[in-house]
Formats: C-alpha cells, sequence, structure tokens
C-alpha cells in the first residue's frame, strides 16, 4: 500500500510519530509530502498536493496534518474522487473507512496525542470499505460531485475543474 503524507508545521511533530510507527511495515510505502521542521507552510497547499496524488491513484491512501485535522479534510475534500474524514477517536477512524470509504484520513495535533494518533492509523489501514448499504450513498455522493463539475464546466472556464 502506497501512502502520501503531509502536515503543516503545528502537525510536524506527530508526523514523524506516525512515519516511525509505519516505517518498520513491509507491506506500506509511506511518501512525505511536508513540511519539515520549523518549516511554515500553508497547510492548503500541503493538503491539496496529497489529494490530488491520491484522486489520481498515485498513492492507495492520505494521511493529513493540521492542529485540528478540520482545515486538511476541508481543503482535501474540495478535490473531486476524494472522500477526506477527520479521525479522533476509534469508532469514526473505523466508520470512515467501512461506511463512508475515505481515502484520506485527517488528524489535528493539537486535539489528540501521537500514541492514540498511532492507534487510530492502525485501525484506519486495517479497515476497508464493506459497501453494502453505504454502497448507495458512496455512490450517491460521487453521482453528485459529477452533477457538480458538469455544472461547473459549463458555467465556469477552469481546466481544474473540467
Amino acid at each position: 500500500m502506497r501512502i502520501a503524507i503531509g502536515c503543516d508545521e503545528a502537525a510536524y511533530d506527530l508526523k514523524i510519530e506516525i512515519i516511525k510507527h509505519l516505517e518498520d511495515r513491509k507491506d506500506i510505502e509511506i511518501v512525505d509530502f511536508g513540511s519539515n521542521e520549523g518549516e511554515a507552510v500553508l497547510y492548503p497547499d500541503v493538503g491539496f498536493r496529497v489529494a490530488k496524488a491520491v484522486a489520481e491513484k498515485k498513492f492507495d491512501r492520505g494521511i493529513l496534518l493540521c492542529g485540528t485535522g478540520i482545515g486538511m479534510a476541508i481543503c482535501a475534500n474540495k478535490i473531486p474522487g476524494v472522500r477526506a474524514a477527520v479521525c479522533h477517536d476509534p469508532y469514526s477512524t473505523e466508520r470512515s473507512r467501512k461506511s463512508n470509504n475515505a481515502q484520506i484520513m485527517c488528524m489535528g495535533a493539537r486535539v489528540i496525542a501521537p500514541e492514540l494518533a498511532k492507534y487510530l492509523v492502525d485501525i484506519w489501514l486495517s479497515s476497508d470499505f464493506e459497501g453494502g448499504r453505504s454502497a448507495r450513498k458512496v455512490d450517491r455522493i460521487n453521482e453528485l460531485e459529477n452533477e457538480y463539475k458538469m455544472v461547473s464546466c459549463d458555467t465556469i472556464q477552469t481546466n481544474w475543474l473540467c
């Protein structure tokens, strides 16, 4: 499994903890999209790069980290085809995969401790989309997204959406 990971300066230490936690797993390749220690970045730029790489299927999943996880989730969800979820507890983390087929998990370094974050990453990576009742809902999200893209392409001349 290929995983893209990125953070802003608020979550740098947490990112390093997660990378260390995953680096011994032979079934995972992790690619760091930034930031570097002490480097101030605009989290939307990092979130966009990770989400775009996941949407383009260059990576199987992504992990985005900032102060709360909220900003990264908002940014990642702007990319067509991406479902990003804020994960701060075991149940919502598991459901983000099993019910919503989220490809990107977002966490906040100012909200959860490193040990909990590593535990949540393990839950998230071991959970797969169950389909079933949720499949219709995820399919509908995709349909609505595609309808919006078509409307946007008809009314707004932009290469990013079209």
